[in-house]
């Protein structure tokens, strides 16, 4: 595929400075494009990156000039971009249709031009909307439902009675649904608690490779229209994650925990049960969040137990200056034997 300056300036709506008839090929990075691609320059910061680049046609914030370079300005760069490379890389579709090793139990509905590849297990009543991509070798239990436009890739495995939206991306490899952690003791034994709740995933929802939901004990595991999941994530029974949330790999959620609207998880972080965090709260890589606390909307914490940034880096910075105060120490308690030393001497010699 080949197109113009000029026409991509007009897909993404941006203002042309330039060569308009500068043919463009293909989509890369600032360091690596050709003269026949177009990257694109998130702020002013990357200027010099933007100088150096060989692309043939940059996409630029309003307001940043180039010399010498042809340019679309627009208000949201890697917007643009991003609309760019589905340009030049549409998705793939499977053609619409049931493939003949699929195996669909009584009572599945498919909407229009929905995509069942091979192997596919559907049980009774599955409910599948229109458009919507179910990958090789999935599974989908009795009476689950998944949205319009939807996209399951090879190798998930969705459990009985799990609701999913329109428009929600699966990985490889996610289970959804299955029990949740759930025993108590008798006699000195583990007993089971029967998991008997359900998933509920909203409306554009992404999930990344080898994440496992398990379904609510009772009630319902809610995950909100938009979260965005990263591989190998685990979030427990009757979690509930509110709309536009961000949860980075290898995090855990135990069991109850509230995550509010908007709330920014990096990775490997450890939530225990009956935790509740507020409304665009963060909290860095690594953190561990003891069971039953409360984190304030808007907060920025770090740490295990996690705690307010500002006094997680004060006490990070008395903490790195251990060895120092060891070597103080040690210097200090050397100085004090010696003067120790030096009096006994001294009255040593008055003795005498």
């Amino acid at each position: 595929m080949r197109k113009t300056a000029k026409e991509i300036a007009e897909f993404v709506g941006g203002r042309l400075i330039g060569e308009a008839m500068r043919e463009i090929s293909g989509v890369a990075s600032l360091e690596t494009a050709t003269e026949s691609e177009i990257a694109f320059v998130e702020s002013e910061g990357h200027r010099r990156q933007a100088e150096r680049s060989r692309a043939g046609c940059l996409i630029v914030p309003e307001g940043v000039h180039l010399p010498g370079k042809t340019l679309i300005a627009v208000a949201h760069p890697r917007r643009a971009f991003a609309d760019v490379i589905l340009l030049f890389h549409p998705p793939s579709r499977p053609a619409p249709g049931v493939h003949p090793t699929a195996i669909l139990g009584e009572g599945v509905i498919l909407g229009e031009g929905v995509s069942i590849g091979p192997y596919v297990v559907l049980e009774r009543e599955v409910h599948i909307g229109a458009r919507t991509q179910i990958g090789a070798g999935v599974y989908i239990g009795a009476r689950a439902r998944i949205g319009e436009d939807s996209i399951v890739h090879p190798n998930v495995t969705i459990y009985h009675d799990v609701h999913i939206g329109a428009r929600v991306i699966i990985h490889s490899g996610s289970v959804i649904g299955s029990d949740g952690f759930g025993y108590f003791l008798v006699e000195g034994r583990y007993r089971k608690f029967p998991q008997v709740g359900s998933v509920i995933i909203e409306d554009d929802v992404e999930i990344g490779a080898g994440v496992c939901i398990d379904r609510g004990a009772l009630g319902a595991t809610r995950i909100g229209r938009g979260v965005k999941i990263d591989n190998l994530v685990q979030i427990a029974h009757n979690v509930t994650i509110e709309a536009d949330t961000v949860i980075a790999a290898q995090t855990g959620i135990a069991g109850s925990s509230h995550i509010e609207h908007g709330v920014q998880i990096g990775g490997q972080v450890g939530i225990a049960d009956h935790v509740r965090i507020g409304e665009r709260a963060i909290i860095g890589a690594q953190a561990g969040i003891p069971s039953g606390k409360k984190i304030r909307a808007g907060e920025f914490v770090w740490g295990t137990p996690a705690r307010p940034m500002r006094e997680f880096k004060e006490q990070y910075a008395h903490v790195s200056r251990l060895p120092h105060l060891r070597q103080m120490v040690i210097a200090l308690s050397e100085q004090l034997e010696e003067l120790r030393r030096l009096i006994l001497e001294e009255r040593t010699k008055k003795g005498a």
